[in-house]
């Protein structure tokens, strides 16, 4: 029977942090996956014209965190990649964030939010930051498009997640640290687990009797999954990707790396990417053609979709049941994306499964 000191199970960006930092202390860790390749969702492979596709969608990597910085340029040098996002509203690829200038053109100088006091959910919490024709334009229909709910059921916490900007900055976000790894995130992926055992094409929950943790079983898949849904099965929204190359192109079809659709009447797609955009200049320039990825939200029922926990009340009391339970068993640690039922951003993500390592090593937390 295998056995390990620590198992982990998930090869993602949370699995993969803990396996090594586990792995630089000296602890015996194994890492088992259920798909075929390493990574998770951090994840690319090659086109045939040598454009590089991220195959679970767009993974933009940005700290202001130097030390975060550090640790993952450890694995591999990055470029700089700022990302700029465009949504195409009555026709044009405006800014996203939203400038306040398109408010100030399209609204008037003076303008009031669509919603006054405490939002109770997300479409109360979008319009105390805008007016309501700027919320149906860019937000109420790329959001249903997204989740396949009204707006108004989703949690105002949602809201969160974007805001609008008094200045034209173009950019995503302003972090000090914004890059990709030179040879790719798969490559990168490889490199953090280097020297870790890892089983792919393992499913843990199937063969969960194989397998032993002496210490502690670290599981970064579905919490839902791992009590077998015997308390409800919580919700997730995926995104179907389809691929077309431009062979024609010589440089880019689109404005951004990444365009948004919010208006219901261009079609389900909620977003276009552009790949050629988020590669090095000088490797971009050399390769004609290009690649769009249209990205379609969907609803899945296996864990190979799972991309996005549902924002709303049913499901955060849901996971909080499962929560309670996964917290009183001192020898399973159940975390990441899937296993928190919470969205986090690259950086929040490792910077808390560096955080969970060192609570695994029996750190002192407070003494940072």
């Amino acid at each position: 029977m295998p056995a390990a000191d620590f198992l982990v199970v998930g090869s993602g960006l949370t699995g993969a942090v803990i396996a090594r930092s586990l792995r630089d202390a000296g602890r015996e860790v194994v890492v088992l996956e259920r798909r075929d390749h390493l990574g998770g969702n951090v994840h690319d492979h090659l086109h045939p014209s040598g454009i590089r596709i991220h195959t679970y969608g767009p993974h933009y990597f940005r700290t202001n965190a130097e030390a975060l910085w550090r640790f993952v340029t450890r694995f591999d040098d990055f470029y700089p990649y700022v990302a700029e996002l465009r949504s195409e509203v009555d026709g044009i690829a405006e800014q996203w964030p939203i400038a306040a200038s398109y408010i100030r053109r399209t609204i008037g100088a003076t303008w009031t939010p669509g919603f006054q006091g405490t939002p109770t959910n997300f479409e109360e919490a979008s319009l105390a930051m805008m007016p309501e024709p700027v919320y149906r334009k860019f937000v109420q229909g790329y959001t249903e498009k997204q989740w396949g709910v009204p707006a108004r059921s989703l949690s105002a916490d949602l809201a969160k997640r974007f805001d609008v900007r008094e200045d034209d900055d173009p950019r995503l976000m302003r972090h000090a640290f914004q890059g990709i790894p030179r040879r790719g995130y798969a490559a990168w992926m490889s490199a953090m687990l280097e020297g870790i055992p890892v089983e792919l094409g393992v499913d843990f929950l199937q063969e969960r009797a194989r397998w032993v943790a002496r210490r502690c079983l670290i599981f970064t898949g579905p919490i839902d999954e791992f009590y077998g849904g015997d308390l409800g099965r919580l919700r997730y929204r995926g995104q179907r990707r389809t691929h077309r190359f431009h062979p024609e192109v010589d440089g880019f079809l689109l404005a951004a790396g990444q365009v948004n659709h919010p208006d219901p009447a261009t079609g389900p797609q909620i977003r276009t990417l552009e790949w050629k955009r988020m590669m090095p200049p000088d490797e971009a320039r050399a390769i004609r053609g290009t690649v769009l990825t249209q990205e379609t939200p969907y609803t899945p029922d296996t864990p190979d979709g799972f991309e996005y926990p549902f924002p709303d009340e049913t499901n955060r009391r849901l996971y909080e049941a499962y929560r309670q339970r996964a917290a009183a068993d001192p020898n399973v640690l159940i975390c990441g994306r899937l296993g928190e039922y919470r969205y986090y951003d690259m950086d929040q993500a490792i910077a808390r499964a560096l955080m969970l390592s060192r609570r695994l090593l029996g750190e002192d937390l407070t003494a940072s």
